[in-house]
């Protein structure tokens, strides 16, 4: 940083974003090899790369940002227009499946009975494991927001108490989200009612399980000392995906859930 005169970080060469492609390639093939011929070699394949790769990429960027000091004020700057194009991009990301579902129920075709849920579609209670996992994601928001109080004003043991909470309650909803899902009468090709389900609930599941790994590294940072009261924007990141899947679990909750049954 001293031979420029400039206050952004000119990125070293790196390999991972590479590695990174060919997981993602040998992901999805690996995925139709899985479908048509039950073979989940290269599935597993691409989940290997993909793991070391992320370990590889995220030690660099802590390296960068923490022991380097690359992260000047105006790299963070950056970084959180970044997160919040990123969130304002999932955001239209879910409005895609809530406009597919307030489009077939509002005017339900013969094809579905003409009404919503579907004929011979049993729902789910909406004031069971649904409102369970409503309270715990709740919860969750309540620990992020304890976890970020504690960071800022340097209470490094309960930094990691909440963070090691948020983490517990996101598996928690996991297993509850799992069982739920053994437990429902109706598939994903169960008509559009049971498209609409599963694939917006379980594009929320796997937004925990990222959120929950977020959170997870972001642990481990705090027992290394990585974090400081002004420079732990890791953290923030964290943060704000977080409550972003609990607004979108809310809207999830409301309108699939509860009105839609």
């Amino acid at each position: 940083m001293t031979h420029q005169t400039h206050p952004f970080h000119m990125v070293d060469p790196s390999p991972w974003p590479l590695t990174g492609a060919i997981a993602a390639l040998l992901m999805t093939s690996g995925l139709a090899m899985w479908f048509h011929y039950n073979n989940l070699n290269i599935l597993y394949l691409g989940l290997i790369i993909l793991l070391l790769t992320m370990q590889q990429w995220w030690r660099d960027i802590i390296r960068e940002g923490t022991y380097q000091g690359h992260h000047t004020l105006p790299v963070q700057k950056g970084l959180r227009l970044g997160m919040i194009l990123f969130i304002a991009s999932e955001v239209l990301f879910f409005m895609g499946f809530f406009w597919a579902f307030y489009h077939s129920s509002l005017a339900p075709t013969p094809e579905l009975g003409g009404q919503w849920p579907p004929t011979g579609i049993q729902p789910l209670n909406a004031f069971e494991v649904p409102l369970l996992n409503t309270a715990v994601l709740l919860a969750s928001g309540v620990t992020v927001t304890w976890a970020h109080h504690a960071i800022m004003e340097g209470q490094r043991k309960e930094a990691i108490q909440a963070l090691s909470l948020i983490i517990l309650l996101g598996l928690y909803f996991t297993v509850l989200q799992a069982s739920e899902y053994y437990e429902t009468s109706f598939s994903i090709s169960d008509s559009v009612y049971g498209t609409t389900f599963f694939v917006a609930t379980g594009f929320h599941g796997l937004h925990v399980i990222i959120g929950s790994t977020f959170l997870l590294a972001c642990l481990i940072r705090q027992t290394l000392y990585h974090f400081t009261t002004t420079h732990h924007f890791g953290f923030e990141a964290a943060a704000w995906y977080w409550h972003f899947v609990d607004v979108v679990w809310l809207f999830l909750y409301v309108s699939i859930y509860w009105w839609g049954s």
